[in-house]
């Protein structure tokens, strides 16, 4: 009876160890106002993460004042809801930033504070890297190894080297797409870094993040359709590289869906996810167009997960209540 049951736990470890290798959960969100009820940490950690990455807008500055900046940061890090929730992910945290953490509303390559900015950022991810604190703005890749597969994540930054942006003609729009070339979002020195990083990518998974909407461009706002020709050049990137199962994130918008595109030459479409905000939402939504969008938008403060499973390659992307944690709305990825 004893030999029998010994060699039914053993099996169950083995089951239990291979599911946890086979899978893997990313929990993501932007647009943090962190004076604002900070109590949804206990909602994100019930769906027992493996990471967090957050998109942008992290805090809400808008400062000159880089003594405030970090006075604000610091009063994010020591919330004891979200102290609470990095101990319960072993502090798996990555991040990019936007505007309103990057200190300037908008704001692009030509902000004064931005190196400045840079260096309280790292702060408050704990980036001790020497490198990453004296390269130019705050892009970096991290390659996570889960049991015998591997998940990439490429932290784009879309405000260090941004190029200025068109002011729109229509009253009921920011800004319009530029009709040449003109300008940039990633800036020479990021794409360069960028191709490398995608050309010797062996990962199961390249999950790309953005601050801004990458697919989504009719809106007026800011969006990488207001570079058309900076879109371009990631496709072909990923299509030079045939860069396996990329994704999108991105924030920003007050709002969270799902778009989606076909790229030819790639045998997967092309999915960028938007979550965004997780103190305060759009909530008077009523409509916008958007051409490439999967679903429904959501307009209420939500978080997304990435569900991946590698043994069946695929993920199941989840928009879910920051109140609650139900599921408002999904989208399964079957590469």
């Amino acid at each position: 009876m004893k030999t029998k049951f010994f060699n039914l736990l053993v099996v169950g470890l083995i089951v239990s160890c291979q599911t946890q290798e086979d899978t893997y959960k990313l929990a993501f969100g932007s647009c943090n106002n962190q004076v604002l009820d900070q109590s949804y940490w206990q909602i994100i950690q019930q769906q027992q993460p493996d990471a967090f990455v957050w998109g942008g807008d992290n805090i809400y500055a808008d400062t000159k004042n880089m003594d405030s900046l970090k006075a604000m940061y610091q009063f994010q890090k020591q919330n004891p809801f979200y102290k609470d929730f990095l101990e319960s992910i072993n502090y798996a945290v990555y991040a990019t930033w936007d505007d309103h953490d990057y200190g300037l509303n908008d704001g692009g390559k030509d902000w004064k504070y931005k190196y400045e900015s840079q260096q309280a950022f790292l702060d408050f991810i704990n980036v001790t890297d020497e490198n990453r604190r004296q390269q130019d703005g705050i892009y970096h890749a991290q390659n996570i190894n889960i049991g015998s597969y591997d998940l990439k994540l490429y932290l784009l930054d879309t405000r260090f080297f941004r190029d200025s942006l068109k002011a729109s003609s229509n009253p009921n729009k920011r800004y319009e797409s530029w009709q040449k070339a003109n300008g940039s979002i990633l800036g020479n020195a990021q794409w360069q870094w960028l191709e490398k990083e995608l050309e010797s990518s062996d990962a199961d998974f390249n999950i790309i993040v953005s601050s801004i909407q990458f697919l989504s461009h009719e809106h007026g706002f800011e969006t990488w359709g207001n570079f058309p020709h900076e879109v371009e050049s990631l496709k072909t990137l990923l299509v030079k590289h045939q860069v396996k199962n990329t994704i999108l994130l991105s924030g920003d918008r007050h709002i969270s869906e799902f778009s989606k595109i076909e790229v030819d030459g790639l045998n997967y479409d092309l999915y960028d996810f938007t979550s965004s905000g997780l103190t305060h939402a759009y909530t008077g939504f009523t409509s916008e167009p958007n051409q490439n969008r999967v679903g429904k938008v959501v307009s209420q403060t939500s978080f997304g997960t990435l569900n991946f499973d590698f043994k069946n390659n695929s993920v199941l992307m989840q928009m879910k209540s920051t109140k609650t944690g139900e599921t408002l709305q999904e989208q399964l990825i079957q590469f």
